[in-house]
């Protein structure tokens, strides 16, 4: 389905609930009682699972980071060279 998009007609409930369909929790791994985060932007709102955000996140902080630079080394290397100063 990568790159292929699915849409899907919902309705909102009184309570403002939703029902994703069980097809779209099977391929998103989304099972009862998992937690969804639902970002709303300039091009409406998107459902999204916790580990689809963090693949996000991981994905922008890599593109910042200069290649085979581990900055948590750096951080060390810096915390030791401020220890030996005081």
């Amino acid at each position: 389905m990568q790159g292929e998009q699915q849409v899907y007609n919902l309705k909102v409930d009184t309570s403002g609930r939703i029902v994703l369909p069980a097809e779209a929790r099977a391929r998103n791994h989304i099972a009862e009682g998992d937690t969804v985060i639902v970002v709303e932007d300039a091009h409406g709102l998107h459902v999204k699972t916790r580990e689809q955000i963090k693949a996000e996140v991981q994905a922008y902080f890599a593109d910042l980071a200069p290649p085979n630079v581990l900055l948590s080394e750096e951080i060390l290397q810096d915390r030791r060279a401020e220890h030996e100063r005081d």
